[in-house]
C-alpha cells in the first residue's frame, strides 16, 4: 500500500510545491481564519469504506506511515486493490499544470464533478486518479488494481460512489 500512496504523492508532485507546509490553509480570497485540511484517515467512516468494498483495519497514513508536509493522506487496501485519498490546499487548476499529469477529463462521482487523469508512465491498467475541488483545496482518490482483470478507473468510479458523499466540498 506504501507503493500506492507513493505513487499517489508523485500525482501530487513535491509535498512543498505550491502547497503550505501547515496542515491549514486560507480560503482563496478571504482574510477570515484558517481552513483545516480534510483528513480522509478520521473523514472517512468505517461502513462508506467498507461499502467500497476497503478493509478499514488495513488503513495507513503519510506514505509508509510518513506524514508529508503540506498534505493529510491515508490508504485502505481491498481484496485486489488498494485506495488513497488525499487531501491539500492547492487548486485542481494548479494540479493540472503539474507536468506528469496527463489525460484529464471530466468525471462526475456521486453527483460530485471532479477531473479523471493518469499520471505520466503509470500503467492505464493498473491505476486511475480523480481530483475534485474543496474549500480547502482538493482532494485526490488515487486506485491502483493488483491485478489487470478489471478497468481501475471503472473501479474507481465504483468505489466513489461510496467515498465521495461523505467527502467536504
Amino acid at each position: 500500500m506504501a507503493i500506492a500512496l507513493a505513487l499517489g504523492l508523485a500525482a501530487c508532485g513535491d509535498a512543498n510545491e505550491g502547497a503550505p507546509d501547515t496542515t491549514t490553509t486560507r480560503a482563496a480570497g478571504t482574510s477570515g481564519a484558517a481552513t483545516p485540511l480534510f483528513d480522509p484517515c478520521t473523514g472517512i467512516p468505517d461502513d462508506a469504506l467498507t461499502a467500497a468494498g476497503l478493509v478499514p483495519a488495513t488503513e495507513q497514513t503519510g506514505v509508509g506511515g510518513v506524514k508529508q508536509p503540506g498534505w493529510e493522506m491515508c490508504g485502505w487496501k481491498g481484496a485486489d486493490y488498494t485506495l488513497g485519498v488525499f487531501s491539500t490546499a492547492i487548486s485542481v487548476a494548479e494540479f493540472e499544470r503539474k507536468p506528469g499529469n496527463v489525460d484529464f477529463s471530466d468525471v462526475t462521482v456521486a453527483g460530485r464533478t471532479g477531473r479523471q487523469f493518469r499520471v505520466e508512465g503509470a500503467g492505464k491498467d493498473q491505476m486511475c486518479d480523480m481530483v475534485f475541488p474543496a474549500r480547502q483545496g482538493l482532494l485526490q482518490l488515487t486506485l491502483v488494481n493488483k491485478s489487470t482483470d478489471a478497468n481501475p478507473c471503472d473501479r474507481l468510479q465504483s468505489v466513489g460512489e461510496a467515498i465521495v458523499p461523505g467527502l467536504p466540498k
